[in-house]
């Protein structure tokens, strides 16, 4: 029986320290979400920010009886990728692919980083500019370049919703003291993101906040990022 509309769309929201990765302190602290979005008809998938427990994330694909086809990276950081952190190696895309050879999607702008961080080789990667579009069987998955908490942050649109990565949290906005980072451009991105339309469900890379996701609109409303009156206002108040 073919499936059509929101019936193909697999979608999938893990959280680290509870769904995969229960017994590490570091994935409990991080509290990270993994996503999976593919194709229920064709049984394709791919994965976000695989981090943690690499065999517990493809455990679960392959419970749901999903083929892993890729990953998406919304940015370098170890917590999203692997590589080291806090004195801590995370287990990231270099675990998955000793597993799996599947091609690791990133922003072009992110590739020296990406490179440097997880030990991967540049040719595992492929490159992308935002506006690029991928399809999971069926299922079309638009990059959208977001930098500002590093050069080449994106996040994934999927239908209805919006895979944020760490430029836009439900009450907050990513971090821009760190290297890479650049506060005018995170306005910018976060202007870029305010003008989607206000019924899709953003659906950020950590769990800062009581509920897991929220419409666009609700955010808009509520999150003090965008409370500033304009570019200079805002980075009066969040340029750190």
């Amino acid at each position: 029986m073919s499936l059509s509309g929101d019936e193909r769309l697999y979608f999938r929201q893990l959280l680290s320290g509870r769904d995969f990765a229960g017994d590490d302190q570091l994935a409990q602290q991080m509290v990270n979400f993994v996503y999976l979005i593919g194709d229920r008809q064709t049984r394709e998938c791919v994965v976000v920010d695989p981090a943690y427990a690499v065999d517990e994330i493809t455990q679960i694909v392959d419970r749901d009886e999903m083929r892993l086809t890729g990953v998406l990276a919304t940015h370098y950081h170890p917590d999203h990728v692997g590589g080291s952190m806090m004195g801590m190696n995370i287990e990231g895309i270099a675990a998955l692919l000793g597993k799996r050879q599947i091609p690791i999607h990133i922003n072009k702008n992110e590739t020296k980083w990406v490179v440097r961080t997880t030990g991967v080789a540049e040719n595992d990667l492929i490159q992308h500019e935002g506006g690029d579009k991928i399809s999971i069987g069926q299922i079309d998955v638009t990059f959208v370049h977001t930098p500002g908490h590093t050069p080449g942050s994106q996040c994934f649109h999927v239908e209805n919703r919006l895979v944020a990565g760490d430029t836009l949290f439900l009450e907050g906005c990513g971090r821009t003291d760190l290297p890479g980072s650049d506060p005018g451009l995170m306005y910018e991105s976060l202007q870029t993101l305010a003008a989607m339309p206000h019924q899709t469900i953003v659906c950020p890379g950590h769990q800062y906040s009581a509920t897991p996701t929220a419409k666009l609109g609700t955010v808009l409303e509520t999150n003090p990022v965008f409370a500033a009156a304009d570019r200079r206002q805002w980075l009066e108040w969040f340029s750190r």
